[in-house]
């Protein structure tokens, strides 16, 4: 496999200043009217994934209100004791969805017994702890969603698992079994509103699309855009952009995906039509008659070609859990697909909401998202022997920020942008156990792994040592493994074993997608990166001057913005 030739980011700039700065550290107005890339390197186009993370990151993540304080322990709640205490904390929760205005339910320091699921469908709601460590609040959940979870809200999943025979088969080790819906869905506690759907599986389940307006025109990159019709749109509304796929194969909305690529593009982008193929949640800033200004810049370009419109989004807002340790039995590994659920967070159909110093031991999956946009997910932890399936899942999710994640137990996928997510940022996380960045096909696209860490163990084949990085999944009928711009800046590759000091080690990323940007790869190694098919390749073996590609294109935003 032919790799292709680096252009130094040094060398760039110097030859193409000005674009070269736009292209790298670009605010809204300038990314726009940046060039493609083109095969020689010089012009490259760099979204703005600033907007990623709580309010857009224009606000402090946890904000002081005069929120009622439910304390479980006047419900009954006992630390330390050994006894279950599951009934007691329900009451609590229970009486927290009743109330009117924002309510915290506060747990105390020491362990709780719990054997049900903790559901949160309200909004303006935090499960706080008083913290994650030794002296914090300790969750203990001894039984996995297979046994506690007894509501249908899986049901769709399950039906269209036995319907298309989704089976686990590795006769080495006895499976011959049908996918666990724990395996990427559910988690002790449950964030969903009643009546959403997280994820499209069954064709019956659909319901037409309530659409609010269409739009004529939109630009990529842009915040404003232009309806026909501004009448049923109001300021402050929480709204989604839909793009279909209606022209089949030859959809531009695919070309605006994936460029002109040769990959093989699997069936599901245009086998459901009705379904939106990209969603992107944002929120009406202003309206001048039919022009409208939207909170966060659009991913795609919106004409004739590529219609999109408004349509309506049924959700949370606000919703918070802080300073939390959720703790599993140790066991061994059921094996991949056949997870048990031992699954720590599952937030769906939430807007606006963060997860804040919180732990997880002994998960299958720590963290599992879907169908929610603007979430700071910040100082998360992940301990254990058992090999997880995911570390922390973003699927079919819009600009979240993960920061500061550290998942030390050994997982399948570690970071994960999964079907349809969109300007995500992992921004300085930590992968200690055979770490992997997962792009994992299903449109996910221009999304971002910003000045991570990851510590290695490495392989050696007939050419020498080797890591795979990007390691994806993902379903035949969604490849490739991502769309374009996909980005990883200034990853730091620490290798613990496999190679000498003097050798030459192989990143790879083998079965990914187009137009990826791998700027800035540097460690206690020499590395070369072989990634299919070839992306803009830049500063390898380089450590950046500037680390943080989302925090420059922050303090930019927010510096022209003044």
């Amino acid at each position: 496999m032919k790799i292709p030739t680096l252009v130094p980011l040094a060398d760039l700039i110097h030859r193409h200043a000005l674009i070269s700065i736009l292209i790298i550290f670009p605010n809204i107005t300038l990314a726009d009217s940046t060039p493609e890339i083109s095969k020689d390197g010089s012009n490259v186009y760099m979204p703005d994934f600033s907007y990623a993370g709580y309010h857009n990151s224009n606000e402090s993540l946890i904000k002081n209100n005069s929120s009622k304080i439910i304390n479980v322990t006047d419900y009954g709640v006992i630390v330390n004791d050994g006894k279950d205490d599951t009934s007691a904390v329900m009451q609590a929760l229970t009486y927290a969805h009743a109330v009117e205005g924002p309510v915290t339910v506060l747990f105390p320091k020491g362990r709780l017994v719990l054997k049900d699921i903790l559901k949160i469908e309200r909004s303006n709601i935090t499960l706080s702890g008083k913290g994650m460590g030794e002296n914090g609040t300790e969750l203990y959940f001894p039984m996995p969603l297979s046994i506690i979870d007894k509501t249908p809200t899986l049901d769709e999943l399950r039906h269209y698992l036995k319907r298309h025979n989704k089976k686990q088969r590795n006769p080495d080790i006895y499976i011959d079994t049908y996918f666990s819906e724990y395996s990427w869905s559910g988690g002790v506690i449950w964030i969903q509103k009643p009546g959403t759907r997280a994820v499209e599986y069954l064709t019956e389940y659909d319901k037409p699309v309530s659409i609010i307006s269409a739009i004529k025109e939109g630009r990529r990159g842009e915040r404003f855009l232009k309806v026909d019709n501004a009448d049923k749109l109001t300021k402050g509304d929480v709204l989604r952009i839909d793009w279909h796929n209606q022209n089949g194969k030859q959809g531009e909305i695919l070309k605006s995906i994936y460029g002109n690529t040769e990959l093989d593009i699997g069936s599901h982008h245009w086998t459901f039509p009705a379904r939106s193929l990209v969603l992107q949640v944002t929120q009406i800033k202003s309206i001048n008659k039919n022009h409208i200004e939207i909170s966060d810049p659009l991913l795609h370009d919106i004409n004739e070609k590529i219609p999109a419109h408004f349509s309506h989004w049924n959700h949370l807002e606000e919703v918070g859990i802080n300073g939390l340790s959720i703790v599993f039995p140790d066991g061994e590994t059921y094996g991949h697909h056949v997870e048990q659920g031992f699954n720590g967070i599952y937030m769906t159909s939430v807007f606006n909401g963060w997860i804040k110093d919180v732990s997880f031991s002994n998960a299958d999956s720590a963290i599992l998202s879907e169908n929610s946009a603007n979430v700071t997910m910040s100082n998360i932890h992940s301990y254990g022997s058992r090999i997880g399936h995911y570390g922390i899942h973003l699927g079919s999710v819009h600009n979240f920020l993960v920061e500061d994640a550290k998942i030390f137990n050994p997982t399948i996928h570690t970071f994960s942008m999964n079907t349809k997510a969109t300007k995500n940022v992992f921004l300085r996380g930590e992968g200690f156990e055979q770490p992997t960045l997962d792009q994992h096909g299903g449109a996910n696209h221009q999304n971002l792994y910003d000045n991570m860490t990851f510590h290695i163990d490495v392989q050696v084949d007939d050419t020498g040592p080797y890591y795979d990085l990007w390691y994806g999944g993902g379903a035949k009928y969604w490849q490739p493994g991502h769309g374009r711009y996909n980005t990883t800046w200034n990853s730091r590759v620490l290798v613990k074993s496999g190679a000498g000091d003097q050798e030459i080690v192989r990143i790879l990323g083998r079965t990914e997608g187009p137009d990826a940007r791998v700027v800035g790869i540097y460690g206690n190694r020499t590395f070369n990166v072989d990634y299919f098919p070839s992306p803009y390749l830049s500063n390898i073996n380089q450590k950046l001057k500037i680390p943080s590609l989302y925090e420059y294109q922050k303090a930019q935003r927010l510096k022209n913005q003044k």
